[in-house]
């Protein structure tokens, strides 16, 4: 992958690991090991040992199950608070070629903050989806995320520039719903304080 693929790469995995944290991580370990397609230098083709995998399969499902469950749901958010983020970090840095003067340090915090602020976004937009659906809602969002997760996932390594594009269209989106939404509380709240 030519610097700037390889930049688009690394936006697009930490954009899907904010959504998932386990997603990403399984897709670059599953293709770095059994592809040429993708190749992690040290400490990142740790991603590929056997039981590195096992481990965020596991991780995988469990956040599958967890993230569909009331009230879990909010608890596994708290710590994909803090995972997510980390994903982030680990999957931006370990892209190779990634603008060559880059120091990895600065990959690793700008994976941190496109990480960080998918999650933080997908944590505003749950509480919406609970207040306006009863949390019935919940579950099929995070659906939506998983899905959404391994499609940026699998774009980012085979269509780094879409996956790029698609992380833009999503975080638009995400931006415009959350301020509607806080257009809408406004009006709500002026309303209920007006006399009468």
């Amino acid at each position: 992958m030519d610097g700037f693929a390889s930049l688009f790469s690394a936006f697009g995995l930490a954009s899907a690991a904010g959504l998932n944290a386990y997603v990403p991580l399984l897709t670059v370990g599953l293709v770095a090991r059994y592809t040429d397609l993708v190749s992690l230098a040290e400490p990142f083709d740790v991603l590929t040992q056997p039981w590195v995998l096992a481990v965020i399969g596991v991780l995988a499902v469990v956040d599958f199950v967890a993230d569909k469950i009331p009230a879990v749901d909010s608890a596994w958010h708290g710590l994909g608070a803090l995972v997510s983020p980390i994903a982030g970090a680990v999957l931006f840095a370990s892209q190779q070629n990634v603008l060559s003067d880059m120091h990895p340090a600065i990959g690793a915090l700008a994976g941190l903050v496109v990480a960080g602020g998918f999650h933080g976004s997908r944590a505003a937009v749950r509480p919406i989806s609970t207040a306006t659906t009863g949390g019935l809602g919940n579950p099929v969002l995070s659906l939506l995320e998983d899905l959404l997760s391994g499609l940026l996932s699998v774009l980012a390594v085979f269509l780094p520039v879409i996956a790029f594009g698609l992380a833009g269209l999503v975080a638009v989106i995400v931006v415009l719903m959350l301020m509607r939404a806080a257009r809408v509380w406004r009006e709500r709240k002026a309303a209920r304080l007006r006399p009468g």
